[in-house]
């Protein structure tokens, strides 16, 4: 087939090639892995399934889910999703239907955890889902679908729903529930040294912001120092958000989630939170960072109010202790005289997700709704004077530990200068 490449139906399903051999992509150890697979069969198992189709797809709220959190395929860029097809017994080869073909593929094939991969022949996933469906004889069988995005709680598109159930017609499909979640609030040890990772990128990438924030500067260009330092470390960037705003006459409490064109001055304020992704799992961070020296109003309401309000909630990060618990603990801002935002704190993952703990409302499963060692977590109560025209924004990310919880980044709570 080499000598064939500029052939579209040989170029499209090459396989087994020689090309990416002496690649190196970094992957959990394979015992994490067979954790995992382990985990979802014993689901599936549970809910009376004989295969399960994976989703995953590239936007905030899905970061591949749980096809990439079995796979280690955690950037997908050309399709609303890709499909795992994953039978209950183990000794069935799960199958990645990858999005493109070619090149592409070969390179997924070195990059992921399982080595059947195929392309999805155009975008026409259920097809070759089918096939290997008919391939595992569960033509007639309960097959369970996951959610593509957990947030929203959205499922594969109508076309190639419809086309399963046309290729399938004896088959039964089940939509499922969330229960990705379930199997990872949990860290593993491997998992929490990699969001250990994840957050010394995190400070790297904030440093990035310290050091190259001056006047004549563009909010856009922030960003690219942020990109540049996260994708230096080999980690991938769910979100960077960077606002600024004069310190003399604010009007910004939150970064902005579309970096602009707006040039820094002296005296200019920079609201940001970064998420960065590292084998799969996020961490997050944020912090004030001022062009110059703070003024008065500025560095006041951080010592009165941003700061000791921050490390009040703090003091509720250990086991035991209850979301209710933690959403009472956010009043402290409006019994000062102050405000904050409603949100005060969600859980971290493959991205931002659940329990999200309000001042006004409450997220979060029975299994989530008390802190457990091993849950990650981020902190962030968005400190906003009276007028909401000044916020001061801290996030940090924190696993919880038998004894209280450790910071997973390691930048001080200080109100930084550029």
């Amino acid at each position: 087939m080499k000598n064939v490449l500029d052939s579209s139906e040989n170029f499209a399903d090459f396989t087994d090639s020689p090309y990416y051999r002496d690649v190196v992509y970094p992957k959990f150890s394979q015992r994490e892995y067979e954790r995992r697979f382990s985990a979802v069969r014993d689901y599936a198992r549970k809910q009376n399934l004989d295969a399960v189709i994976i989703c995953g797809g590239p936007n905030h709220w899905s970061a591949c889910y749980g096809m990439g959190w079995l796979t280690n395929h955690t950037r997908e860029w050309h399709a609303i999703s890709n499909y795992l097809i994953l039978s209950v017994k183990p000794s069935d080869e799960p199958t990645l239907i990858y999005s493109m073909g070619g090149s592409h593929a070969e390179a997924t094939r070195r990059a992921i955890t399982i080595s059947d991969v195929r392309t999805s022949k155009n975008g026409k996933f259920y097809a070759q889902i089918a096939e290997r469906i008919k391939e595992l004889k569960l033509e007639s069988s309960r097959i369970g679908i996951t959610m593509i995005d957990p947030r929203f709680g959205d499922y594969p598109p109508v076309n190639q729903i419809n086309g399963l159930k046309e290729k399938l017609p004896d088959a039964e499909f089940v939509f499922l529930p969330d229960f990705f979640h379930e199997l990872w609030c949990i860290k593993s040890t491997e998992e929490i040294e990699a969001m250990k990772e994840a957050g010394r990128i995190c400070d790297l990438a904030l440093r990035a912001i310290q050091d190259s924030a001056r006047p004549g500067v563009k909010e856009y260009e922030l960003r690219a120092e942020v990109a540049h330092t996260i994708l230096k470390h080999d980690a991938e960037f769910n979100f960077i958000i960077i606002g600024t705003t004069p310190m003399s006459n604010p009007a910004q409490f939150f970064g902005n989630p579309r970096p602009s064109n707006r040039t820094l001055n002296q005296g200019d304020l920079i609201l940001n939170e970064l998420a960065v992704e590292y084998r799969g799992l996020q961490v997050q961070i944020g912090s004030p960072i001022c062009v110059g020296q703070p003024t008065e109003r500025v560095k006041r309401f951080w010592d009165d109010i941003a700061k000791p309000g921050f490390a009040h909630m703090e003091k509720f990060l250990r086991p035991g202790v209850t979301l209710e618990e933690i959403s009472k603990a956010g009043r402290w801002y409006r019994e000062r005289g102050s405000q904050s935002r409603p949100l005060l704190l969600h859980g971290l993952g493959v991205s931002s997700e659940r329990p999200e703990c309000c001042l006004d409302r409450i997220e979060a499963q029975p299994y989530e709704s008390t802190l457990k060692p091993g849950m990650t977590l981020m902190l962030e109560p968005d400190a906003i004077t009276p007028d909401g025209m000044l916020g001061l924004f801290i996030g940090r990310s924190y696993v919880i530990t038998e004894s209280g919880h450790e910071a997973l980044t390691k930048t001080p709570i200080e109100l930084l200068v550029a």
